[in-house]
């Protein structure tokens, strides 16, 4: 019985404090701005001050930043679960000579941290032309090494019996993929898709290297418009951070049934 209690209270002292940045967040987006900071702190606003949101959605060209974050997104998202369920089935369901010493050099690359590729990236994308726009946000992100390791851990958990009924039924390769492995992938493919979708809506390095023009920004990059080098208003920044977190936690919120059980299945694997 102390056991559990000691446990919970762990887990609760955890939660708390996991939260508790949150909870900030979401508090001082409602409050006046000369309330931000005062001692001791308030966790409740009074009074609550919902025209921080209009204000932090007519100050930058919110509309603007959210169509180009949300473009960006789903390109590479689909892209991305695109290349890898290909690679991944590739490497898990075809058989041709090198492949698992391919597969360990295509894993070695998960590695190579970002700031060793993105110098040689941003020249490639300098010679293609395409710095300042949106294609440099979305050509690099199309391919993953981890996106190709986790769907090729769940492909194999299928059984061969539906792949050789299928090739005696005169199926191609390209339709035993599209027609057998990808419905049954449908909760490693949700996962992939939102881990892919938080990290592009999140990226804020590599957009704010490439893009120079105010239009062509997206959401994080967006967001330093409310820092100045000698005043923040903070009560904007907030609002505006309540407000690009909306969409990751719907996409969350609609793809958790399956993420659960893709991290768990494939994590048994």
């Amino acid at each position: 019985m102390v056991k559990k209690i000691i446990t919970y209270s762990i887990l609760i002292f955890g939660a708390v404090v996991m939260l508790a940045p949150f909870l900030w967040m979401l508090s001082t987006s409602l409050k006046e701005p000369g309330a931000v900071f005062v001692y001791p702190p308030k966790w409740l606003p009074v009074p609550v001050r919902w025209r921080n949101y209009v204000d932090a959605w007519n100050a930058v060209p919110f509309g603007r930043f959210f169509l180009n974050s949300i473009l960006v997104s789903l390109c590479v998202t689909i892209g991305q679960v695109l290349t890898s369920s290909l690679a991944a089935y590739a490497f898990a369901r075809l058989s041709f000579k090198g492949r698992d010493k391919i597969f360990l050099g295509y894993l070695a690359t998960m590695m190579i941290p970002f700031p060793v590729t993105m110098i040689p990236v941003f020249i490639l994308i300098t010679k293609l032309q395409l710095i300042d726009s949106i294609q440099a946000l979305i050509l690099p992100g199309l391919f993953t090494a981890y996106g190709t390791f986790m769907l090729r851990q769940f492909f194999l958990s299928i059984p061969k019996e539906l792949e050789e009924a299928a090739v005696i039924d005169g199926a191609s390769k390209f339709r035993i993929w599209c027609q057998i492995i990808m419905p049954l992938s449908k909760p490693a493919l949700a996962t992939l898709a939102t881990f892919t979708f938080m990290g592009t809506w999140n990226d804020f390095m590599w957009p704010l290297i490439v893009i120079k023009t105010k239009t062509k920004m997206t959401l994080p990059v967006g967001l330093a418009s409310f820092q100045g080098m000698y005043y923040t208003d903070w009560t904007l920044l907030m609002a505006a951070s309540v407000i690009v977190l909306l969409p990751v936690l719907l996409v969350y919120i609609f793809n958790q049934r399956f993420f659960v059980k893709g991290i768990a299945l494939t994590g048994l694997k």
